[in-house]
């Protein structure tokens, strides 16, 4: 799922092509896309772009006439930058906005329908999916803790859990969590104040380095390759490759559809973290150690 790095890329990508111009037609495909009924799609249709905003993870586009377009890509939707009037072809293409100088389509792979269009008719209404978390650039370190603290939950968590914290998701948690060398399973009221530190400052440094990557990459063109999985991310999707800090492996938790990536070395103290699918049927065999987790692998 786009993260905020990814959602803040898209926003300065389309900034240089849609701000103040005129939206001039809306073409949905896919009968699951829109998600109100009033005011109609058509309504902001000749009205000029006034304004993108981020809201957590969804992309906020307001026009002159006080509306707003509100697009969540969920975790298969993406952006892409076409000729004038491109054809809507194939079940993966939910939606084109029609402009002069192009067409801004949105594709889904698969067939889940997650991803979803708002029209709102004023600011006021977009509170209504404003998931309430705290923006991070914003924030100051007593009110980071405070928010994360709130409940005792484990560091991953927190920081996924949008109600929390604005924008973050599974793959920047994970990054974040490195850099910081923090374990994701880690409570929260447990926490000593030099690792609200270094969470804190790793939590922004993390998302701005992305952040400038990703803008960087648009600026060669529209950011076309969105992705979860980055080459120079240092854990996550990195499987069993080596931890960019010290050259252990990185290890990995599975949830549901869902990962976790990190580094034993660094992050956990060497202790391996038990992974679900497979510590049920291993029982109290599950490793607790590098050692012993190779050990197993080799049986």
């Amino acid at each position: 799922m786009p993260e905020l790095p990814d959602i803040a890329a898209y926003i300065g990508a389309l900034e240089t092509r849609i701000q103040g111009r005129p939206l001039q037609h809306v073409r949905i495909a896919s009968p699951f896309l829109l998600r109100t009924a009033k005011p109609p799609v058509s309504a902001v249709e000749d009205h000029d772009v006034s304004e993108l905003r981020r809201i957590g993870k969804r992309i906020a586009i307001g026009f002159d006439n006080g509306l707003w377009l509100v697009l969540h890509l969920m975790i298969a939707g993406r952006l892409h930058w076409k000729p004038p009037g491109a054809k809507l072809a194939g079940r993966s293409q939910l939606a084109a906005f029609d402009f002069s100088d192009g067409s801004l389509v949105l594709t889904e792979a698969g067939t889940k329908h997650r991803a979803s269009l708002h029209v709102f008719g004023s600011e006021q209404d977009l509170s209504a999916i404003d998931p309430g978390g705290i923006d991070v650039f914003s924030a100051s370190l007593d009110s980071f803790r405070a928010a994360l603290t709130a409940e005792n939950r484990t560091l991953k968590r927190a920081l996924t859990d949008p109600r929390i914290v604005s924008g973050i998701g599974n793959a920047y948690s994970d990054e974040i969590l490195h850099a910081a060398q923090l374990s994701p399973i880690a409570l929260t009221h447990k926490l000593q104040p030099q690792e609200w530190k270094r969470l804190f400052t790793a939590t922004r440094e993390t998302l701005q380095l992305w952040i400038d990557r990703l803008q960087s990459e648009a600026k060669n063109g529209f950011l076309e390759k969105v992705t979860a999985f980055r080459k120079d991310m240092a854990v996550h999707g990195r499987y069993e490759q080596p931890c960019p800090r010290c050259r252990e492996k990185i290890q990995r938790i599975r949830y549901a559809d869902n990962e976790t990536n990190y580094c034993p070395h660094c992050q956990t103290g060497g202790k391996v973290l038990a992974d679900r699918s497979l510590s049920r049927l291993l029982g109290s065999d599950w490793p607790r150690t590098l050692d012993e987790l190779e050990a197993l692998k080799k049986r």
